[in-house]
């Protein structure tokens, strides 16, 4: 029989780090609010919380730039093959997520010859803008606004 009273302590195993990218915006916040405040068990990893906006972490991922990150359903199409798309995390549904504003009511052949402000040209909006327009592929007038800015303008 071994005295197991004096056994060896095992040094702690540095934890491997990971980037992971998300916007700064409530939904996002909510989904890993339970990890940057550790109060789920992080797997022996640590997160590096990295908040952007959606249309940067698109660039940054289609960079490979973040070990995980959240990304347009549109941008996905373009880094398909440097990351796997998660079973959760989605934050786009019926009454949520990509929306048209004017200051007025317009047909949408008035729409279609306005200056519209997206959030960037990678996100889930700017690919929904083409489909509903009947515009996929095609010359839009657009300008990239920050997400946060476009109701201001």
């Amino acid at each position: 029989v071994t005295n197991c009273t004096s056994a060896p302590t095992v040094p702690p195993v540095e934890k491997r780090k990971l980037t992971l990218g998300h916007s700064p915006d409530p939904d996002d916040a909510f989904m890993f609010y339970g990890l940057a405040k550790g109060l789920i068990d992080d797997g022996g990893y640590d997160f590096e919380h990295i908040l952007q906006d959606i249309q940067t972490l698109n660039e940054r991922a289609s960079r490979g730039e973040l070990d995980i990150s959240a990304i347009s359903i549109h941008a996905y199409a373009h880094v398909c093959d440097q990351y796997a798309l998660l079973p959760s995390g989605a934050s786009m549904g019926d009454g949520y997520g990509p929306m048209l504003v004017a200051r007025e009511n317009l047909p949408k052949t008035e729409i279609a010859s306005r200056r519209i402000a997206v959030p960037g040209t990678m996100t889930s909006a700017f690919l929904a803008l083409q489909l509903w327009l009947e515009r996929p592929g095609e010359r839009i007038d657009y300008t990239v606004v920050p997400f946060d800015e476009i109701f201001k303008t």
